[in-house]
């Protein structure tokens, strides 16, 4: 495996670059100025000043752009590696368990008990397998496609209440794990934007929420509709959290919290980027906070709110 490339030489370099330039532009100023006023023919020196100050100001922000390209550059190449890793296990770990299992089928007698559970331990491995490949269908779908339409309504507690029963059965928990907190009047909420860009969306932050929560996840999901018609849903898990300085960098494409190969937790580092890609294409908001007195993440999605479902 190509070893990553560290982001301290680039960066260091360029404070180097930056602070040499600064250094000598204001050696160079000071001498002109000394010149220009010890000299007899002032305006010459004064213009010549001029001029190589631009050209000293232009040449700096030619620097600090691409420094600042080089270490974006740099921190994209990281994160694909990262993404690779992830994808490779992903794919490597169910194909291996499902070769095992083959394998002990075809080369000894296995009891009907025993054969009954290499089926359901497959069918998992399927699952997850086809998981991987719908979300990197979604990811490049999202990347690739115009605008989202908002024209059309969605109804907000029947999708959220479809995706809690289908992320519960996927990740093996009791359906009382992920709570759907709605009042009577939040039941007839519709908001911009088609079913199946906002079941993605909300499949995504109820699956992190559980996933990053297990052995015993509980999740409560909060629809409230705030003031200007929009509509606020909070997810709150009792995971580990995520910390201040990383929550800003966690919708960015390809990122995960800490080292791929070390990591338990399947996943790609696209989910919470396709969030915030389809939320900020249907004009809303997406927000993380953390609870102030326990673990635990909440992340908030603000949405337009549609007049009906015809609309």
């Amino acid at each position: 495996m190509e070893p990553r490339r560290s982001l301290g030489w680039p960066i260091t370099l360029g404070v180097v670059l930056i602070g040499s330039i600064i250094t000598l532009g204001v050696g160079w100023v000071l001498v002109s100025i000394a010149a220009a006023l010890g000299s007899k023919n002032a305006a010459f020196y004064w213009v010549l000043l001029a001029v190589g100050v631009s050209l000293l100001v232009l040449v700096l922000v030619g620097v600090i752009i691409y420094f600042a390209l080089a270490v974006k550059a740099i921190a994209l190449s990281q994160r694909q590696s990262n993404f690779i890793d992830s994808v490779t296990h992903e794919l490597k770990s169910p194909l291996a368990s499902l070769k095992l299992y083959l394998q002990t089928l075809t080369r000894r007698p296995v009891p009907p008990v025993e054969q009954l559970d290499f089926h359901r331990f497959m069918l998992e491995d399927v699952e997850r397998l086809d998981t991987l490949i719908d979300h990197l269908l979604d990811a490049a779908k999202t990347m690739h496609r115009p605008a989202l339409s908002i024209a059309e309504a969605t109804p907000m507690v029947p999708v959220l209440k479809n995706v809690a029963k289908r992320v519960a059965e996927r990740h093996q928990v009791p359906n009382d794990c992920i709570v759907i907190n709605a009042e009577s009047k939040t039941e007839g909420f519709f908001v911009q934007g088609r079913e199946a860009d906002i079941e993605l969306v909300f499949r995504n932050v109820i699956d992190n929420a559980v996933k990053y929560s297990l052995p015993e996840p509980h999740v409560d999901v909060t629809v409230e509709l705030k003031k200007k018609n929009r509509v606020l849903v909070r997810v709150a898990d009792n995971g580990p959290g995520i910390p201040l300085a990383d929550r800003g960098q966690v919708f960015r494409r390809f990122v995960r919290l800490g080292s791929e190969l070390e990591r338990a937790t399947p996943g790609t580092g696209l989910g919470l980027y396709l969030v915030k890609s389809i939320v900020k294409q249907l004009r809303g908001r997406v927000f993380i906070k953390g609870h102030l007195t326990k673990r635990g993440t909440i992340i908030e999605v603000d949405l337009h709110r549609a007049n009906s479902g015809k609309d």
